[in-house]
């Protein structure tokens, strides 16, 4: 592979000149904050552990900052832009600051959340700056789509950071905890400064390093019936479960009935379970205990 030139990144006046040949001035509607920093997009490369053999998904790629340091390292990149000036602009943007790598990337222009498949090879990784705003749903499409991502790097808001790698018992474990863990072991992978943004946001990054589990969650309840368990639980989260789960499971009774049947305590609060523990409730549905077992599903 071919060395990328040193000044192929894009620094601070780079950005400001490409947005201003654009038109373009970033929106808080669409969580538009672009890195101006070559050295955090290759940190956020590194901590990512992207290797030269990996396909990799970004999802928001804006001007290209973290796109090009990127297609620095891995054997290719898929950007996917919902924005229509930024997705129209970054392909030359690749061309003429990558040449040699440009052929290495491929930009599909569409809502991440629609976005049901991907050209060429299957994803290997997913390493994205995500918008605030929409940051854990687009993160759970993706690791549910596309099961061949073994490896993610997220930066999202510090607080958002927080409540993915939360554990069991945190004040702020919650519903994006438990289902990020039904994917994948989540932990805290640094801190990013504001000042590596234009604009600066009014709040501190945080990096999240998701690693896709070897092996599925063991139930024979699917992912469906456990995320429902999961909604139920935390919908109202200072209740006891017996008393969250009782719409869930169709009366409080009920509700208690499966807790025990799982063995868990109707009287524990959901921000106290595992995601192994919400498949086990899952499992001991009322509407489940009624019907044949359905097939085991891992999705």
């Amino acid at each position: 592979m071919s060395s990328p030139t040193p000044d192929a990144l894009l620094g601070p006046a780079d950005v400001r000149e490409l947005a201003q040949a654009l038109g373009v001035r970033p929106t808080k509607q669409r969580g538009q904050n672009f890195v101006i920093d070559a050295n955090t997009v290759r940190r956020i490369v590194r901590t990512a552990q992207v290797r030269p053999d990996d396909v990799v998904v970004e999802i928001g790629p804006g001007l290209g900052s973290l796109t090009l340091a990127l297609l620095e390292v891995a054997d290719r990149v898929t950007a996917v832009e919902i924005d229509d000036v930024l997705a129209a602009a970054l392909p030359a943007t690749i061309a003429a600051r990558m040449p040699e790598r440009a052929d290495r990337f491929a930009l599909v222009h569409s809502d991440a959340m629609h976005v049901a498949e991907l050209p060429g090879p299957a994803p290997t990784a997913l390493v994205a700056n995500l918008p605030y705003n929409v940051a854990v749903p687009v993160l759970l499409h993706m690791l549910d789509t596309f099961p061949s991502i073994e490896r993610t790097l997220v930066m999202v808001q510090s607080e958002v950071a927080d409540r993915l790698a939360a554990a069991p018992g945190s004040k702020v474990y919650g519903v994006p905890s438990v289902k990020a863990n039904w994917f994948a072991e989540v932990k805290r992978a640094g801190a990013i400064g504001r000042n590596v943004f234009w604009p600066a946001p009014n709040v501190d990054s945080g990096l999240v390093s998701l690693t896709r589990r070897t092996e599925p969650i063991r139930t024979t309840a699917s992912q469906r019936e456990v995320f429902a368990v999961i909604d139920a639980a935390f919908a109202q989260r200072r209740k006891t479960l017996r008393a969250a789960l009782a719409g869930w499971a169709g009366s409080a009774a009920a509700a208690e009935e499966a807790l025990v049947a799982a063995g868990i305590s109707p009287q524990a609060r959901g921000e106290a379970l595992t995601v192994e523990e919400f498949a086990r409730i899952a499992e001991a549905a009322p509407t489940r205990a009624a019907a044949p077992a359905p097939s085991k599903e891992h999705k």
